[in-house]
């Protein structure tokens, strides 16, 4: 970009800085409800709605409470949803054999939230770790988390979602491969329309916790950790090559995550494919502001709507992010 040459006093930049009106009209980045997407816990059972105790404000629903819980913000505006299950231990095994139910909890409940409101877009996530008893996201063999056998079984979770009405399928699971063979298993089924959201970058971040508690995933067993799947966090240009390869395999949208402290990322990753891009506020974003907030360490509204102004300004075309029923509020 060229900067022109300007010069003081002839040029203050203050000036459109001093009234509401002028700062409005100059503003280069502005959040609509459309940047919005709203992730959502589901738990198995009706009428209920559980506090998820280390994020303040967000649930579990079942599915009966989840439709209802729905029609404020369909109503406010709301586009799209990111569906994660929370089911009960005893039906989690070594294989995540319940993700390929088609009466499961996620089935479920994204047959009935397309009956009643057959507009509102669903997302859902394509992983295992809700789902096996060691809380990682693949088959473990040999010890490890096996990249090979772990595809099949996610392109098997995949179809099932699609069957079931999904609209766009988000792997998170950080497999070589697995969005190249989503693709044609989908095409191969003639899903031509079910579009791919690739969780492209995903840090092996310290901010998942609250998250992993809500789907009650947070126990994990050996590898006790999941640093040989997700991405080392010191690294940016190994993001533009897992983007490049999930672009060449067939993903329609990019996803970074964590959201804040990538910016950097987001931006580079924007203007270097031009694909749409997305920006998850992760669960250790969320509770942070929550908590400071609750401490009156900082103001809650002017922060989190600096945080969707810097992920709009960094090239996110939208936001994950569990402050979407309390920012329709704010935007109607």
């Amino acid at each position: 970009m060229k900067i022109t040459k300007r010069e003081f006093p002839k040029t203050r930049l203050r000036r459109a800085r001093m009234k509401s009106f002028s700062r409005k009209m100059v503003s280069e980045n502005r959040l609509s409800k459309n940047d919005l997407i709203w992730p959502v816990f589901l738990t198995e059972g009706t009428d209920r709605k559980l506090d998820i105790e280390t994020m303040p404000g967000v649930y579990r629903y079942s599915v009966d409470m989840m439709l209802r819980e729905l029609q404020k913000p369909v109503d406010q505006g709301l586009n799209a949803i990111a569906l994660f299950p929370s089911i009960e231990d005893e039906k989690k095994d070594e294989q995540g054999s319940n993700a390929f139910e088609p009466d499961n909890l996620i089935c479920t409940a994204i047959r009935a939230i397309k009956e009643v409101y057959p507009s509102l877009g669903l997302i859902c996530d394509v992983a295992l770790d809700p789902y096996t008893d060691h809380a990682h996201d693949g088959i473990i063999y040999k010890g490890q988390v096996d990249n090979d056998r772990s595809l099949k079984k996610l392109v098997k979770q995949s179809l099932l979602l699609s069957d079931a009405g999904c609209d766009i399928l988000a792997p998170s699971d950080m497999m070589d491969g697995r969005v190249g063979i989503i693709r044609d298993a989908l095409e191969k089924k003639e899903h031509h329309d079910v579009m791919i959201m690739s969780y492209a970058v995903k840090y092996a971040s310290a901010l998942y916790g609250p998250f992993r508690n809500a789907v009650n995933a947070g126990k994990l067993i050996e590898p006790s950790d999941k640093k040989s799947y997700q991405m080392n966090v010191s690294n940016s240009f190994e993001a533009m090559h897992e983007i490049a390869m999930d672009v060449n395999e067939g993903a329609d949208m990019i996803m970074i995550k964590p959201g804040l402290p990538y910016l950097d990322i987001i931006n580079k990753a924007k203007d270097t494919f031009g694909m749409p891009t997305y920006a998850y506020q992760v669960s250790g974003e969320y509770s942070m502001i929550k908590s400071a907030a609750r401490n009156n360490y900082i103001q809650e509204e002017e922060t989190i709507l600096e945080t969707m102004l810097c992920f709009k300004r960094a090239g996110a075309d939208g936001i994950f992010t569990y402050f979407t029923p309390y920012l329709l509020n704010l935007l109607d």
